[in-house]
């Protein structure tokens, strides 16, 4: 049977009890549950506040409704819920709805403006669209395909796998062990990436990025920070316009590049190729007793541990071969290499 909550004050004013305060924001307005099997899809939004969404849901799916506003009594809040917002929240054909509107006729601007936030709690195998415009969204435990964005908040995923896709215009991305597609953007914060596979695509215009523990294909990038990177295996394309880098820990193919700082490199094994290029000083580290193929230009070139070389080596330029050849290093700087085989 389709299952249908239209909420308006009315309904509202009858869990007064439960309505939010500063000292009760962990207490829910109201709670609504479903069937947990009905659903395959979860569709939420709210202008106001943030959205949470997680797929440990047991038999029940549960939608968590919290409203507030600093220095608001529970009163106020309620009549300007009751005067200016509709919330919606309802099972069609398979798809949860949340969402929280304001009523355009009766609406008087940021003066009344209330937080609403939702949390919610569906199975893990669903689908989702979740978008907000002020506030952070936070999903966790599923698999599937999510689409989310922010206009104004944080961004934390966990534990996800599938196809993930997440903006945010004004804040940082956090995202820990998930794997499969991820592609995530912000344009004012740091990015953070911890224990995730796959093809991860990283980028923000005004923050830092610090990789640990990625295995797959992954393309990260910053215009306005530094890149602290450790534990990476498969191929890293990485670069920043405005901060040092410091690679370590790197199983695979590297392509990075600085226009702002320094650059720290220490490859422990190498695939096909290692492409560095920066401003500043770069140090790089590679494993002995290995064929490579070097083409490297700096102001000015050292070498530590360099044996079994073939071809053209001067202060500023070295191309030959180390042994029989093998994977091609490209380092280009306008400062001082550094290149130690370890």
């Amino acid at each position: 049977m389709k299952k249908v909550f239209i909420l308006f004050v009315s309904t509202l004013l009858a869990v007064s009890s439960c309505a939010v305060t500063k000292e009760q924001e962990k207490t829910p307005f109201m709670t609504r549950s479903f069937t947990a099997s009905s659903i395959k899809e979860v569709e939420a939004s709210t202008s106001g506040g943030s959205l949470t969404l997680t797929g440990d849901a047991g038999s029940k799916a549960i939608v968590e409704v919290y409203v507030s506003r600093n220095g608001w009594s529970d009163e106020k809040i309620k009549q300007v819920l009751n005067e200016n917002y509709t919330i919606d929240i309802k099972v069609e054909s398979g798809k949860l709805y949340v969402v929280a509107e304001q009523k355009k006729n009766n609406f008087n601007g940021n003066s009344q403006g209330l937080s609403i936030s939702f949390k919610i709690t569906a199975p893990k195998q669903v689908n989702s669209n979740l978008q907000t415009s002020g506030g952070s969204i936070h999903i966790g435990y599923l698999s599937g395909s999510q689409n989310f964005k922010t206009s104004g908040g944080s961004l934390s995923i966990e534990n996800v796998s599938g196809n993930t896709i997440g903006a945010t215009s004004g804040g940082s991305i956090t995202v820990t062990g998930s794997k499969d597609n991820i592609d995530l953007k912000t344009s004012g914060g740091s990015i953070t990436a911890k224990n995730c596979s796959g093809k991860i695509n990283l980028k923000t215009s005004g923050g830092s990025l610090r990789l640990s523990n990625l295995k797959g294909d992954i393309d990260a990038s910053t215009s306005g920070g530094s890149v602290t990177v450790s534990d990476i295996k498969g191929t890293l394309k990485t670069g920043t316009s405005g901060g040092s880098m410091n690679l370590d820990g790197i199983s695979g193919n590297v392509d990075a590049h600085t226009s702002g700082g320094s650059m720290n490199v220490k490859i422990e094994s190498v695939g096909d190729y290692v492409k560095l290029s920066n401003s500043g000083s770069l140090n790089l580290s590679l494993p002995s007793r290995k064929g490579y193929n070097l083409n490297v230009r700096a102001n000015k070139i050292e070498t530590t541990g360099l044996k079994d070389f073939h071809g053209n080596m001067e202060s500023t330029n070295i191309e030959g071969t180390i042994g029989n050849g093998g994977a091609e290093i490209n380092v280009k700087s306008s400062q001082k290499v550094c290149i130690s085989f370890e």
